[in-house]
């Protein structure tokens, strides 16, 4: 399985935090050049524009908003996936040492799941490595259903079959989140009130025919710093804010060392 990609990943995040600065800058610039030109119209009253430039710098922030929420609570999932995740994977561990035969085999295919499952955060080798693991899955149900056959009536085998399915549908949903991100309609939405709303500003500042002000360097500072944020929380597999795998860690030590 493969994590889908979105046209502004081929830009790292302090890539795109620059671009982003230049965006809003070249925005700004390009409204107070545009607003020198233009003059101030005599019909064209400040209260007006001002309330335009104010109602378009409100929409930005509603988008902005909307944004952050929608990545937010993506990664949010994908932790309590995590959490999720190593929560059946133990209950299938200890299940495994109660059935009435296979145990052990079991209980060694699981520990080197795990061990897939933490490597699987590394980039550059994540695909092979999910690869392996939903090998590694396979060869857990086909150790598993004849057990399950050979002892029908075993309690214990049929709830170690249902933890390891549902083992199987929790990495299924970790790739399935891995690859819900924010929509490219969104970001082309947010870039382009970015641009308008920016540009609505320096117009009005160049009818106003008043010195830029060096505040902009700021303003632009801070937006850039806010879609980062948003950028970073967007992408699963790159940047500061990544997704915890302690959980696993955790798990993993309380395991049995292999014999």
């Amino acid at each position: 399985m493969v994590f889908a990609g979105e046209p502004l990943d081929v830009l790292p995040l302090w890539a795109l935090l620059i671009a982003i600065m230049l965006l809003v800058l070249v925005s700004i610039e390009g409204g107070y050049r545009l607003g020198k030109f233009v003059g101030r119209p005599e019909q064209e009253k400040d209260t007006a524009l001002g309330e335009m430039v104010g109602a378009t710098l409100g929409l930005l922030a509603f988008l902005l908003a909307f944004t952050f929420g929608l990545a937010a609570s993506r990664f949010d999932t994908r932790r309590e996936l995590v959490l999720d995740e190593a929560n059946a994977i133990g209950t299938t561990y200890l299940r495994a040492a109660m059935l009435p035969e296979g145990g052990d085999e079991l209980r060694a295919l699981l520990r080197q799941y795990v061990d897939l499952r933490l490597a699987a955060t590394d980039p550059h080798q994540m695909q092979q490595l999910i690869h392996r693991s939903e090998l590694l899955q396979t060869r857990l149900w086909e150790r598993s259903i004849p057990i399950a056959a050979r002892h029908p009536d075993s309690i214990v085998a049929g709830l170690f079959v249902q933890s390891l399915n549902e083992m199987i549908d929790i990495h299924a949903k970790r790739l399935a989140h891995g690859r819900n991100r924010i929509a490219p309609a969104i970001w082309a939405a947010l870039y382009g009130v970015t641009v308008l709303s920016f540009a609505a500003l320096g117009y009005h500042a160049g009818l106003a025919r008043g010195r830029r002000s060096p505040a902009v360097l700021p303003v632009a500072f801070t937006f850039a710093v806010v879609i980062g944020l948003i950028a970073d929380l967007d992408r699963p597999r790159e940047g500061v804010l990544t997704v915890s795998q302690q959980p696993l860690l955790d798990l993993r030590q309380s395991m049995n060392p292999p014999p």
